[in-house]
């Protein structure tokens, strides 16, 4: 663990890119086949199990160090991180005087730390995890605890990217940095074995079902100094609508076929009828495109789509419920050729020949509403205009198709990885807007420790506020540190970290969509809440209601 305690800090330590690079680089090729292997999972953000739960070590923290527990948890709130807090209180480290080099946790390998003391505490009595956790804090250094506290709880995050991650597998392998990017999709290097066949420099052995890195698209939108005049002429670029569903890619080679959302999530399970299309597709076809909910002729929305794309298992009635459907909107493969460095005009011309049933055909020309589902594959059409004014018209009607906006992707791309700024845009509606109340407030973490910074919002019904949504962004700086002055001056309740105020100041809140919703209490969920402005000028009495929220969410998408 020691090698990967001093990465983590030299990671932490620098935001120049060559610097963490560099570090990386060296860890990679001194690390033991199986440490690398953990470590390429925890770097790039794979999903960490938590062993102890943070409440009983804040507990445990406070009986071995003598502190009451109030001030552990304030303590926690001033310095915004748990892993540092609990090691800035704990006592120094004491090894017993016979203890042979190698004996404890930093000296431990990363995989031989993960396997036989975190992942083995998940299912240990609290008893038997409190022995081992106030044994291991009497023998780790402060630096030392801090990243294993990180890993025991889930929360190690670091400072870098996946792709960084290839770049620096590539420049240990020997290979190209898109090959070790497309390697890595699947996450599939769970030991020291599989990390020798990962850094293998001739063509990998690659499961068949490993789908592309993802192509992201920039947003557009006037605070960024971008606008689509800026773009030049309308004909070198291609416009989808921007659909409201889950990106995924449906990949068909030999006999395989698989689902992979842009996580990284192979949802094969959940999305059973769209496997079962992608075997009519030829072998050695991938194709890029969104997961959309459908029934009746109408678009579901994220909110319906959600309560498929997290199930392991389908049931015939969820099925009836919500039918799903794949829209394809780029080929990255055909009959095995990878066509990613092709433009985009012709991805799509071969695109039209392998998925040829228009998505919306006896509809509109422009394609918005699907059909009943006949097939559960469908091309994304162009949505086609003769100037850039035309095709903003289009995009105001967005809302009422159901769909949140418009695609811009210049016809001459390629298909890139990552967020490759420059040749595929989103152009979004502009958001839904309500005034809401400030209720509750929580102490942010990191750069705002200390701070009361996360935000829960309500509306008026019948006579009294209800939460409708949490905000934890849109406030300058200034603004926050006003903000905490004022929720301590009116707080009337205190539950740990979380503040219950005296509803007195207005916030504009902004969201992307509303939607019904049985698992909130309003009755109501909005989608990417954010803080727009605080509102000065009004009081609490003058905040929306939750009829008017009620209001927004569309009915059903006109014809």
């Amino acid at each position: 663990m020691r090698s990967f305690t001093d990465l983590f800090w030299q990671l932490d330590g620098t935001t120049r890119t060559s610097e963490k690079l560099e570090a990386l680089v060296a860890y990679f090729r001194a690390a033991p086949p199986d440490d690398a292997a953990c470590a390429i999972d925890v770097l790039s953000g794979g999903r960490q199990i938590r062993a102890v739960p943070t409440s009983l070590l804040r507990q445990w923290a406070a009986e071995v160090t003598g502190l009451p527990p109030w001030l552990v948890e304030e303590s926690y709130a001033h310095v915004g991180d748990l892993a540092e807090t609990l090691a800035l209180v704990l006592p120094e480290p004491v090894a017993p005087a016979d203890e042979a080099p190698g004996a404890h946790e930093a000296d431990v390998g990363l995989a031989r730390l993960m396997r036989t003391t975190i992942h083995s505490l998940r299912h240990e009595t609290e008893a038997r995890k409190r022995e081992v956790v106030l044994a291991t804090w009497r023998r780790l250094a402060s630096r030392e605890r801090i990243v294993w506290h990180k890993l025991l709880t889930g929360g190690c995050r670091v400072g870098v990217s996946r792709t960084l991650v290839a770049r620096a597998l590539a420049e240990v392998a020997g290979v190209e940095p898109a090959v070790m990017a497309h390697r890595l999709m699947g996450g599939d290097v769970v030991d020291g074995e599989a990390y020798r066949r990962l850094l293998a420099p001739q063509r990998h052995d690659a499961d068949d079902r490993r789908p592309y890195p993802f192509f992201l698209a920039s947003a557009l939108d006037g605070a960024e100094g971008h606008d689509v005049a800026s773009l030049g002429g309308v004909a070198d670029w291609q416009a989808e609508w921007k659909w409201d569903g889950m990106r995924a890619q449906l990949v068909r080679r030999g006999s395989d076929v698989a689902v992979w959302s842009r996580g990284e999530e192979l949802v094969n399970e959940a999305f059973p009828d769209i496997v079962a299309a992608g075997a009519t597709l030829p072998a050695g076809t991938v194709l890029d495109g969104e997961l959309l909910a459908v029934a009746g002729g109408r678009l579901l929305g994220f909110s319906m789509l959600s309560r498929r794309s997290g199930r392991r298992t389908v049931t015939r009635r969820l099925l009836e419920d919500i039918p799903c459907v794949f829209v394809a909107y780029d080929l990255l493969e055909e009959r095995g050729e990878d066509l990613r460095g092709r433009p985009l005009h012709e991805r799509r011309l071969r695109l039209e020949g392998i998925v040829p049933t228009p998505f919306a055909a006896g509809t509109d020309a422009h394609g918005a509403r699907p059909p009943q589902v006949t097939s559960a594959i469908f091309l994304s059409p162009v949505v086609s205009a003769a100037s850039w004014t035309d095709l903003g018209l289009l995009r105001a009607e967005a809302r009422r198709r159901g769909v949140e906006g418009l695609m811009l992707k210049r016809r001459a791309s390629p298909y890139g990885v990552g967020r490759t700024r420059g040749d595929w845009w989103k152009w979004k509606i502009e958001p839904l807007e309500i005034d809401a109340v400030l209720l509750y407030a929580q102490a942010g973490h990191g750069r705002r420790a200390g701070l009361h910074s996360d935000y829960t919002l309500g509306l008026w019904h019948e006579g009294r506020l209800v939460t409708v949504a949490k905000a934890y962004s849109g406030l300058a700086d200034t603004e926050i540190v006003e903000v905490d002055r004022i929720v301590r001056a009116t707080t009337l309740e205190k539950h740990g970290p979380v503040r219950i105020c005296e509803p007195t100041l207005v916030f504009q809140l902004a969201f992307e969509a509303v939607s019904a919703s049985t698992r909130h209490k309003s009755g109501v969920a909005v989608r990417f809440p954010r803080i727009v402005r605080w509102r000065r000028d009004k009081q609490p009495s003058e905040a929306g209601t939750l009829d008017d929220l009620r209001r927004m969410i569309p009915g059903s998408v006109p014809r």
